[in-house]
């Protein structure tokens, strides 16, 4: 106990000496699901040093079973820390652990495990039961490896239709779907623009998509105007969030 506890002190001991409090209301206003007492306020590279650091450190190992953590920041080293690590069945075990506690977009989005490009087909197993979680952050995330992962050489018609029937009011997963349309349409025209010219996504997350592409530069000008014909009216948006 006593060594769970020191590390869990050090970390964010640690974290509290890298307060910026100008930083933390920044990243309060950006994040209107986290609660602002939670927010320590540390900049992104210096988190990330320090993530880095405590890896090499016995530490790290304690640290991630200390779940859940009170801080936004402590989660996202252990976000950080999930993304270096080297062993594919390790991360996979380590995610399903601390998914379920993540609270907030930018953590879910922070996590980057670098070890999944090497075990892709495997990965896709675990992605297809994530996003069935019901948890939307859980399903962020997995929506998020589709994306990272498979608009390429690996990509498959059944993934635009996975995450299209994703059915979810959360906004942020909303937007994410939404996201993931808007890249693949720069990665896969051809099979992708048939859900932009069905509209098979509800109304808020389809112009959302159609907005993201349009913003894009690898979207041609003759598709951005082709999608800005296919937006839907805001009425028809109203009536999806109701």
């Amino acid at each position: 106990m006593e060594q769970k506890r020191n590390a869990e002190e050090y970390v964010r001991e640690s974290l509290f000496s890298m307060q910026d409090l100008s930083y933390r209301d920044f990243q309060c206003r950006l994040m209107p699901t986290a609660d602002p007492d939670t927010v320590i306020g540390v900049r992104t590279p210096g988190l990330r040093a320090f993530a880095k650091k405590l890896a090499g450190m016995p530490e790290a190992e304690v640290f991630l079973t200390r779940l859940p953590h009170r801080y936004y920041e402590e989660n996202n080293v252990h976000a950080c820390l999930i993304g270096m690590m080297k062993d594919f069945g390790e991360t996979v075990s380590a995610l399903d652990r601390f998914l379920p506690f993540v609270d907030n977009w930018a953590t879910c989005d922070m996590i980057s495990p670098g070890i999944f490009r090497k075990h892709l087909p495997e990965l896709e197993e675990k992605i297809r039961e994530w996003i069935r979680s019901g948890h939307t952050y859980t399903v962020r995330f997995a929506v998020g490896m589709l994306m990272r992962f498979y608009l390429g050489e690996s990509f498959s018609a059944e993934y635009p239709a996975l995450v299209s029937s994703v059915k979810s009011s959360e906004y942020y997963v909303q937007m994410m779907v939404a996201w993931y349309f808007a890249t693949a349409l720069a990665k896969q025209r051809e099979a992708v623009m048939p859900y932009f010219e069905k509209q098979v996504l509800d109304a808020r997350t389809h112009n959302k998509a159609i907005q993201k592409a349009i913003e894009s530069r690898r979207i041609s000008v003759q598709d951005k105007e082709y999608l800005r014909s296919l937006k839907v009216s805001r009425k028809a948006e109203r009536i999806v969030r109701r």
